[in-house]
């Protein structure tokens, strides 16, 4: 089972573009949504666990040219309420 996460990232003026195009080459990325205001970008990311998630978000989106900042958030399940 995998987990989901939201990276919303910030870029430089005038590089959403590029660094769009850049995120579509990473796999574990779902849905990339280019957006009005801040964040610039909003990803829908599928990892196998939070160590693939610090990798994902360290490693290869921050050294996107244009990347300013990430704010990332990992999506939990909640369990389901006992009833009595």
């Amino acid at each position: 089972m995998s987990d989901r996460a939201y990276v919303l990232i910030n870029v430089q003026p005038g590089q959403t573009s590029a660094v769009v195009n850049a995120l579509k080459e990473i796999k574990e990325i779902k849905t990339i949504d280019p957006c009005w205001g801040k964040p610039d970008i909003i990803a829908i990311v599928d990892i196998p666990d939070q160590d693939a998630l610090t990798q994902l978000v360290l490693s290869r989106i921050h050294r996107i040219d244009g990347v300013t900042q990430t704010d990332t958030h990992l999506v939990y399940r909640l369990k389901e309420a006992r009833t009595k």
